[in-house]
């Protein structure tokens, strides 16, 4: 009854909570964006095999697995739909913090997070509708809520493309300014964005505990596909490990918080794909850092 029940439930979530989750994602992405310099992206273009391995893993290797996995085990459309759309997203937020913890390289995790973004401005909206449809039970989700590619993608550029190309603008023409706000903005950006979830989360915290146990197991074994495909795609492109840490935190660290808005500004909060995001949100920090702690200790080997 209750797995049933998780494809019906629609969370609280008022259109101007999904503003401010809007705004909180752009000012996150602009703090990310004032790492970041145009000769960053022109390094990857002179030797871009690590950017190109980060992005198959990404946007190619991680959605393939996922509809792997949604095969494998057949949960509830809802909660398919969910793990689908977490893995079209770039990776997440927090992906650049982790990985300057584990001893990677923090300069490609923000440049990876920088192309990411803008690329899913095509690739988010082209891996949902390609794998959504492709799986019938999550198909007629997508055809009962009409979702238009087109504004998906309006909606991620708004979000994440505007505030990196105003973030690197200023850190050009103001690298005085952003070099005083870069700590104090992530480290507000990132309080922020916690306490957000957790108060969406409190505001639904009985459809939470209700479901949590449904989604608990998939989305852990979904990230751990997304840091195993992560570390393996690097692997086989032969990047050095101070790379290959980084490739790997990049696909296992997902942007959540991007997932949350397009459910909840598409899908209507539908609660399986809201549950998925969210557990996605809590979990992928938890392996993140004990990943980060463990190869932190580790001495780095080629």
């Amino acid at each position: 009854m209750m797995g049933g029940g998780i494809d019906e439930v629609m969370l609280n979530f008022s259109p101007g909570s999904l503003m401010l989750l809007n705004a909180i994602l752009a000012v996150v992405m602009f703090s990310i964006a004032i790492d970041l310099r145009p000769e960053d992206f022109h390094k990857l273009l002179r030797g871009p095999k690590p950017l190109i391995a980060g992005l198959v893993s990404q946007f190619v290797v991680l959605p393939v697995m996922t509809f792997g996995l949604v095969l494998a085990t057949a949960p509830r459309p809802s909660v398919a739909l969910g793990l689908m759309l977490v893995a079209a997203c770039p990776g997440g937020n927090i992906s650049n913090f982790i990985t300057h913890r584990a001893g990677g390289n923090a300069a490609l995790s923000v440049s990876m997070t920088g192309v990411a973004t803008v690329g899913a401005i095509l690739l988010t909206p082209l891996n949902i509708a390609l794998w959504g449809n492709l799986y019938a039970p999550t198909r007629e989700i997508l055809r009962a809520v009409a979702i238009d590619p087109v504004q998906v993608a309006i909606t991620v550029g708004l979000m994440l493309a505007l505030p990196l190309v105003l973030g690197v603008t200023l850190n050009v023409k103001r690298p005085d300014l952003t070099e005083k706000m870069r700590w104090p903005l992530q480290m507000l950006s990132m309080a922020i964005f916690i306490g957000f979830v957790a108060a969406a989360l409190a505001a639904n915290w009985g459809f939470f505990l209700a479901f949590a146990g449904v989604v608990a197991g998939l989305v852990i074994a979904h990230n751990a596909l997304a840091l195993g495909a992560g570390y393996t795609v690097a692997r086989i492109a032969g990047l050095r490990a101070f790379d290959r840490r980084a490739v790997t935190i990049e696909t296992g660290i997902q942007n959540s918080g991007l997932g949350l808005v397009l459910i909840f500004g598409f899908f209507g909060g539908l609660g399986g794909m809201a549950v998925v995001a969210a557990f996605w949100g809590i979990w992928h920090a938890i392996s993140g850092l004990v990943l980060a702690f463990l190869w932190a200790r580790r001495p780095m080997v080629a």
